[in-house]
């Protein structure tokens, strides 16, 4: 169980698409593991995340340690894995854990206009900008602006990159075409 849950969050972390999950009610444990690892995350106001892992002798689990920690820092992480605190969807927003607070009745609404706003953007640009932003995150400054540089310049040269810069410019909406 424990590698199916590692292996599709691997996964998720591979692909170059953003990930968007919607929260409602407890996120505890894994639960609150594989939240911290959806590169975008909706929870309705009344949702309750906690790691409880050592409230019943565990440690950690479901990468947790990897992305939990870069989303809230590391004395939040260990206050959270340490005491078993319990936080509200607003603490949770406040901490990097969620990204928006919305009603209760209001989460796969929102989640799924976040998803189609994704969606509705350049096919292979929200990917490859997810990419440039973990490997920043975790590369030496010269290695992320490197990486950002070619990674720009690539994207320039699709043909979305030239409509994108072209639909700015004439101040229309951009018509993508994924290439």
């Amino acid at each position: 169980m424990l590698e199916d849950l590692h292996d599709a969050i691997y996964k998720m972390n591979e692909i170059p698409k953003p990930f968007v999950a919607g929260v409602q009610g407890a996120a505890g444990g894994a639960g609150m593991s594989l939240v911290s690892a959806f590169d975008l995350v909706i929870s309705g106001e009344s949702a309750k995340f906690t790691m409880a892992y050592t409230k019943v002798g565990l440690t950690p689990d479901g990468t947790s340690s990897y992305f939990l920690a870069r989303h809230v820092g590391l004395r939040r992480m260990l206050d959270l894995t340490l005491t078993n605190r319990v936080l509200s969807a607003t603490e949770a927003e406040t901490w990097g854990l969620v990204n928006r607070v919305v009603a209760d009745e209001d989460i796969a609404s929102a989640a799924a206009s976040l998803a189609q706003n994704l969606a509705s953007g350049a096919p292979n640009a929200a990917g490859i900008a997810k990419t440039v932003i973990y490997s920043g995150y975790e590369s030496a400054l010269e290695d992320a602006g490197d990486f950002e540089a070619q990674n720009i310049v690539q994207a320039a040269g699709t043909n979305d990159g030239q409509e994108g810069i072209a639909a700015f410019v004439e101040r229309r909406d951009p018509k993508w075409t994924g290439t």
